[in-house]
């Protein structure tokens, strides 16, 4: 598991291009067609002139909702075929836009890890849970010391943990105390619905990830609440 930044601005972006009409008529059409498209193609399926749709195709293979090649479109090769054509088709990036953030997909994997690992050693479904968050958070907190780099300190690890975290959408604020409260929970209506479940393995996740770091300074406590993540960050007691 690698540390993620928000992908709430970019995929925003990405999909924003999309409230145009012709942009839509476009990708909409390419879509539909589930194979390369052409321009020429796709501009008579839009209604719109060949060289607009020409701008909006490129437009939407920037953001990454279109993959680009080129084909000779004819059939022909060889002397006197042509130039190949840029044609277009869906891209496979996925958008997921959640806001505020939201990961099930690493709250799904954490548990799916957990049911078969369960399965092959008879372990208890709890147990397995906690260790497949504790590895995840092993990993988010190696990623914490590569962002640390060399500038190990208590000032660089704390400032490294929560921009990690923030990454991970956990919205840290740190208090006038030196507490840090996570405002918000990747996994909320999970937690609702399975608090104790989810709440462990969020607190075994976060845990693991700050038990990795040197001179942090946070004692990871599970403190729920129902307005923010039940994981707090405190100072630890020297």
């Amino acid at each position: 598991m690698s540390a993620k930044q928000p992908p709430t601005i970019d995929q925003i972006a990405a999909l924003s291009v999309l409230g145009e009409p012709s942009r839509r008529a476009l990708y909409d059409h390419i879509v539909s067609a589930g194979d390369w498209v052409g321009r020429d193609a796709a501009a008579d399926a839009a209604g719109i002139q060949r060289g607009v749709a020409a701008h909006h195709l490129d437009r939407l293979a920037e953001e990454g909702l279109l993959d680009v090649d080129y084909q000779r479109l004819t059939g022909r090769t060889g002397p006197g075929a042509g130039r190949p054509a840029k044609v277009y088709r869906r891209s496979d990036a996925e958008f997921d836009i959640a806001l505020p953030p939201r990961d099930y997909e690493l709250a799904g994997r954490l548990l799916a890890d957990a049911v078969v690992d369960a399965q092959a050693t008879g372990r208890d479904v709890s147990d397995a849970v906690d260790g497949a968050a504790r590895a995840a958070g092993q990993q988010l907190g190696q990623a914490i010391k590569t962002l640390q780099g060399r500038a190990r300190s208590a000032d660089s690890a704390r400032a490294a943990t929560l921009e990690v975290l923030h990454g991970q959408g956990y919205e840290p604020l740190e208090q006038s105390d030196g507490t840090v409260v996570l405002r918000n929970c990747p996994f909320h209506v999970l937690a609702k619905s399975h608090t104790e479940l989810v709440c462990r393995m969020n607190h075994c996740l976060i845990a693991a990830a700050v038990a990795e770091v040197d001179d942090s300074g946070f004692d990871v406590r599970l403190e729920p609440d129902p307005t923010l993540c039940c994981v707090r960050l405190r100072r630890s007691q020297e």
